[in-house]
């Protein structure tokens, strides 16, 4: 077998990526991929959410009517999905695209939250698990604000979904505090040089 065939015979690594909204996830992860060093691919999430200011279907978010996702759902197209806040959107990671990349060699870079995670464990026991940490709840409040996305009410919400999701932070097998956006990329290229 030729070097070649052998690196596509590789099969890729899960890397789930979790941490509270606002922590700063997505700017490291875009860190991390500019250097270019690892053969990472960032899972597309599904939602029922409309998209915010910016964000386009098929590259931030799959944008689905409810109606649609819960198709998907009730199929086991997920690999892991739920409802955020009872009675709210519905997030998920398509199971089809994730196991293509996977078979391509490729690491999948999950972008999801503490439920999700230990749902996608359940199928990939062996994947890697980072939790991005903000340097203090005071910081991540700011931060959330500075979104200008947010109503006084779900500002809150996340908060305390965030202080519920860093209790579990040390589920994971590596746990990164977000002070510095450089430092925190470092840290994650690090543990994937060592693990993948």
């Amino acid at each position: 077998m030729s070097a070649e065939n052998s690196k596509t015979a590789k099969r890729g690594r899960l890397l789930i990526v979790s941490g509270p909204s606002g922590v700063g996830k997505g700017t490291i992860l875009k860190a991390l991929f500019a250097l270019e060093e690892f053969p990472l691919t960032l899972s597309v999430s599904a939602t029922t959410r409309a998209p915010r200011a910016g964000e386009l279907d098929g590259a931030d978010y799959h944008f689905l009517s409810k109606d649609e996702f819960l198709r998907l759902k009730d199929k086991g197209e997920f690999l892991e999905c739920f409802e955020v806040f009872a009675g709210g959107d519905w997030y998920g990671t398509l199971r089809a695209p994730v196991e293509e990349l996977l078979a391509d060699g490729r690491v999948v870079v999950l972008e999801i939250d503490v439920k999700g995670a230990r749902e996608v464990l359940k199928t990939y026991p062996d994947a890697l698990t980072v939790f991005i940490l903000p340097p203090s709840i005071e910081t991540l409040r700011q931060r959330l604000e500075g979104r200008r996305s947010e109503t006084p009410e779900s500002l809150q919400r996340r908060l305390a979904q965030a202080e519920s999701e860093i209790a579990h932070c040390k589920e994971y097998r590596l746990r990164v505090v977000n002070d510095s956006v450089l430092r925190a990329a470092n840290q994650l290229a690090e543990f994937l040089r060592v693990n993948i």
